[in-house]
């Protein structure tokens, strides 16, 4: 990773709107994998289901994950994001650890501290899975940069987690949390220092639903000392708020701010017409770049991909996002295949990026 990595994004997202992926999960699905394929020989014997856990495809199934970033290359992605939503140990416990909730247990800061966080095998597990991940997305970055003569970048892809630090998830006991802030932060850091030493890009910090844990993301990052740009998305609910914190989007921003984030933005949870207001209000208050990738409208099992928009829609809705000036880089979440991503680079062609408003000059006469 060059120093000035930072600088020569903000560069091009000055000149142009960069384009993002689509939907890892989405795309997984086309390629029809059995429970066998996702197991693999290395984890035959597995004791729960691997098929979900798509983030394990880039240990038992690599050549699929690698066709889907070349495929979202090809699309016109510039960034394209590493195959670890799920890669910490704290999620990926939920596929390697016995529920302690079978036997008349609870998940509790003892069980992660005992049984997950400091879990050897779990921990080279994860280690490995972030590190394969980022190699497998910046080996078909190289090559199509190299077909196109357009340089690409690779983004750490930090998710939301399988557990809240905001979330009442015991009535009779409203003070409950399952796990700790600084167990959430440990989880973070060891999934941040594998994705750096894998030399990815950017980490982004993606799909917020709860405020909260995406803060104790961003401190690891803070502790890790990297330079790495970062960027930051949360999912929203239909009134604007992250969905188990709650925060409307002017007042995610004034969370993060002090991170000086490359981007902020918003992506899944709702199609592009419903997130339009929000992705208004946001860039009204934020000074920094602006992205977007929404979910191809809202899910319906009957539509092929899952979701009811094709890409000529969402090729008509990005185009009016950048018509309006919104939008720095765009791309899509659940649903978005990489056709619908080559829909949208053709939709923000020749369009110019959002500006970033000065402070004290956007309100001034």
């Amino acid at each position: 990773m060059t120093t000035n990595l930072k600088e020569e994004l903000k560069s091009a997202l000055s000149e142009r709107i960069l384009i993002l992926d689509g939907a890892m999960g989405t795309t997984i699905r086309g390629y029809e994998l059995s429970e066998a394929d996702a197991r693999g020989e290395r984890f035959r014997d597995n004791h729960e289901d691997l098929l979900n856990n798509g983030d394990i495809l880039s240990i038992t199934r690599p050549g699929v994950i690698a066709d889907i970033h070349k495929r979202f290359y090809e699309a016109g992605s510039d960034i394209c994001e590493t195959n670890t939503f799920s890669g910490t140990v704290l999620a990926q416990s939920e596929f390697f650890v016995e529920d302690p909730r079978k036997t008349g247990g609870r998940k509790d800061p003892e069980f992660f501290e005992y049984q997950v966080l400091n879990n050897r095998k779990l921990q080279d597990l994860v280690h490995e899975l972030n590190i394969k991940s980022v190699q497998l997305a910046k080996t078909q970055a190289d090559r199509v940069a190299q077909n196109d003569g357009r340089k690409r970048y690779v983004a750490g892809a930090i998710g939301p987690l399988t557990v809240s630090l905001t979330n009442v998830v015991d009535p009779n006991d409203t003070s409950f949390r399952p796990v700790t802030f600084d167990q959430v932060k440990q989880t973070y850091r060891h999934q941040i220092d594998a994705l750096l030493e894998a030399d990815c890009d950017i980490l982004m910090v993606e799909t917020i639903f709860d405020s909260l844990n995406a803060k104790a993301a961003l401190v690891a990052i803070k502790e890790s000392q990297t330079n790495a740009p970062v960027i930051i998305s949360a999912a929203v609910g239909r009134g604007g708020e992250t969905m188990i914190s709650a925060q409307k989007v002017e007042a995610l921003w004034n969370t993060f701010a002090h991170v000086d984030p490359l981007a902020i933005g918003l992506n899944c949870s709702l199609g592009p017409d419903l997130m339009e207001p929000f992705l208004r209000d946001l860039g009204k208050a934020a000074t920094t770049h602006i992205s977007c990738y929404p979910n191809a409208g809202l899910p319906n099992p009957l539509a092929p991909t899952g979701f009811d928009l094709e890409p000529h829609h969402m090729h008509d809705y990005i185009a009016a996002f950048a018509e309006a000036g919104l939008l720095n880089l765009a791309g899509g979440c659940c649903g978005n295949t990489p056709e619908h991503i080559a829909a949208i680079a053709k939709s923000v062609q020749g369009r110019a990026p959002r500006q970033i408003p000065v402070l004290g000059l956007e309100f001034s006469h």
